[in-house]
């Protein structure tokens, strides 16, 4: 780790939004790689993945959450309602994101969540979908009587837009001191975690719109044989009939699935991937409390 500038400032962050509004795609497009998986179907986000951003001024180590449920219940929908309420509290600022026109029920509700002794930005996304600009202003407006936010600020995640002023307001709430992680980390993620995390994104992309929620993803293996690395991982699904869909056809959906993810592994890895990918019934896995302390969703 080097040394910095005075003034230098480090503190951690919590995206938080309900689900689908682009969180993962803001933590991606800010630290400048696929740390954190990416689908158009709400609740892809199970884990809390750490992005860490580091600039001449600031090391912002930012937290994705899982969008905070408010239609489902059971064990597994709960668990990751307790992750966005833990986050919270262990946070120097809170980002809370929310789409451009949209701050309904499900936006309230997360605003009901926060602290108001613990600074909290507010991202306005997805702004290059509003083709009438005029409607920001009473929009942004609407969402300051919601609640105090410290800052309100504009944003595509997706274009990249806004990011700069994004990372300016944020860092001037965050503590003075040096640097939590080395300067060149991205996350603090296992290249474990991001592997089974790249073949459940799969998951969400080439399956059905309810199946991929009864899905799991486990590596049981994972090994670094220099520029090459061997991952062996297992698909869980809860029913007979899943598994069968998941493999499809002659195995091709599995082979999809399977040869979209090692892409990804080898682009974020820089090495060669050989992905062998397995499917398994595990009934109610999503219900089962020592399954899912297995996963880390434990209390």
């Amino acid at each position: 780790m080097t040394s910095t500038a005075q003034g230098f400032r480090s503190g951690y962050v919590a995206i938080v939004g309900r689900p689908n509004v682009g969180k993962s795609t803001l933590l991606n497009h800010l630290v400048g790689a696929k740390i954190s998986i990416v689908s158009r179907r709400p609740q892809t986000t199970r884990h809390r993945v750490r992005g860490i951003l580091t600039t001449d001024e600031a090391q912002l180590i930012f937290v994705d959450t899982p969008g905070f449920q408010t239609l489902h219940g059971g064990m597994l929908n709960r668990a990751l309602n307790r992750s966005v309420v833990q986050t919270l509290g262990d946070v120097d600022v809170v980002l809370m994101v929310v789409e451009a026109l949209r701050f309904n029920a499900g936006d309230r509700q997360v605003v009901a969540l926060l602290d108001r002794n613990r600074p909290a930005i507010l991202a306005v996304n997805k702004v290059d979908q509003v083709k009438d600009k005029r409607q920001l202003l009473p929009f942004i407006q609407q969402a300051a009587e919601a609640y105090p936010f410290a800052e309100i600020v504009p944003i595509s995640a997706e274009k990249g837009t806004g990011l700069d002023e994004l990372v300016a307001s944020v860092r001037q709430y965050l503590p003075e001191g040096p640097p939590l992680y080395d300067l060149e980390e991205m996350t603090d993620a296992s290249e474990r975690f991001l592997a089974q995390e790249l073949i459940r994104e799969k998951l969400f992309r080439l399956l059905g719109e309810e199946l991929p929620y009864a899905t799991t993803v486990v590596v049981e293996a994972f090994k670094d044989e220099g520029g090459l690395k061997r991952i062996h991982a297992v698909i869980y699904v809860e029913k007979e009939s899943q598994k069968a869909i998941v493999i499809g056809r002659k195995g091709e959906k599995l082979k999809e699935i399977a040869s979209r993810a090692r892409l990804d592994m080898e682009q974020l890895f820089g090495a060669k991937v050989f992905l062998d990918v397995w499917v398994k019934v595990r009934r109610g896995w999503s219900d089962d409390e020592k399954m899912l302390k297995s996963l880390g969703f434990g209390d």
